[in-house]
C-alpha cells in the first residue's frame, strides 16, 4: 500500500473513540479534506496525545472551516444488541456513503469487512485527516462522558470515560451494571 499523499489529494481519514470503552457510546468519525485545507490548523496529532482543551480547539476549527466531517454513533445497547464488529461495519459503510472519497484511511489494523478501506497501524499518529478524525471523536466521547457522569454519578465516568479501569471496576462491583454500561462485554472477568 502507497501512503503517500499529495498535499492537494482529498482523501478520508477515519477513526473512531470508545471501542474498548466499557460504559457509553462508540463514536466513529470520517473527515474528508486535503493536507493544504488544514496546513493552518496548529496541533494535528493522535488524540490521545493532545489535551481536551486542544482537541475541543482543533474540532472547533474544523467546524469553522466547513470541513467535511461524519460522525455516527452507537450506543451500550446499540453494541449489546448488534456486536462491536458489526458497529464498526456499519460505521464505516455509513462514512463511506456520506463522505464521498477516492480513497478512506483508517486507523487500526483490520477494515470489519468494508473492503475500500486502507489500513494504516497508528495512523492517527501519521496521516493528518486520521487525527483530526480521531480529534473530533474523542471531544465527542469526552462531551458524553461528561453528560452520563452528571446521570449517573455513582460510576465517576468523567474520570475514566467509561473505560475498565481500577476505580470504575471498583464502582461496578459497589452499584453493579447500570443502562450504559455494555452487558456483552467481558465485564464478568472484573465484575464479582
Amino acid at each position: 500500500m502507497d501512503l503517500f499523499i499529495c498535499k492537494d489529494e482529498v482523501i478520508c481519514g477515519i477513526d473512531e473513540a470508545g471501542r474498548g470503552s466499557v460504559a457509553g457510546s462508540l463514536f466513529v468519525c470520517g473527515v474528508k479534506c486535503s493536507i493544504n485545507d488544514i496546513s493552518d490548523i496548529r496541533d494535528i496529532d493522535d488524540s490521545k496525545k493532545l489535551s481536551r482543551e486542544k482537541r475541543d480547539r482543533i474540532f472547533n476549527l474544523v467546524k469553522k472551516k466547513n470541513l467535511a466531517y461524519f460522525v455516527m454513533k452507537f450506543s451500550a445497547n446499540d453494541i449489546d444488541n448488534h456486536g462491536i464488529s458489526k458497529c464498526m461495519n456499519e460505521g464505516l459503510s455509513t462514512i463511506m456513503y456520506n463522505l464521498d472519497s477516492k480513497r478512506y484511511l483508517f486507523d487500526g489494523n483490520t477494515n470489519f469487512g468494508v473492503s475500500k478501506i486502507e489500513c494504516i497501524i497508528k495512523g492517527d499518529s501519521k496521516i493528518p485527516q486520521i487525527s483530526l478524525a480521531s480529534i473530533i471523536a474523542k471531544s465527542l466521547k469526552d462531551k458524553e462522558s461528561d453528560e452520563l457522569h452528571l446521570a449517573y454519578p455513582l460510576y465517576e465516568i468523567n474520570k475514566h470515560k467509561g473505560y475498565a479501569t481500577k476505580k470504575h471496576i471498583e464502582l461496578i462491583n459497589l452499584y453493579g451494571l447500570s443502562q450504559i454500561h455494555r452487558k456483552s462485554f467481558k465485564i464478568k472477568k472484573y465484575y464479582r
